[in-house]
């Protein structure tokens, strides 16, 4: 399987962070111990959504819609209860 997630800063709970992955538990980690240079500063970092996918092209292809303005607002609205905490 290939996950798509959404990550929030404990911090700086302003901070999300969309990635792709095989493994959400092992990408969390390396997000948390600072071994993402993009993550590091805004650490620790909490899972606050993902999606499943069987094609990796899939998954990649979400991963970057995402990641426009249109997609953050998409994921804004989707989980406006979740990020107004």
């Amino acid at each position: 399987m290939y996950y798509v997630y959404l990550l929030r800063s404990n911090i700086k709970p302003d901070q999300l962070y969309v990635g792709y992955t095989e493994s959400v538990e092992m990408r969390l980690k390396k997000h948390n111990v600072g071994e993402v240079q993009s993550t590091k500063p805004y650490r620790p970092w909490v899972l606050i959504y993902y999606e499943a996918f069987t094609s990796k092209k899939d998954a990649k292809q979400r991963e970057k819609y995402l990641k426009t303005t249109r997609g953050r607002r998409t994921l804004r609205l989707m989980l406006q209860d979740t990020l107004s905490e």
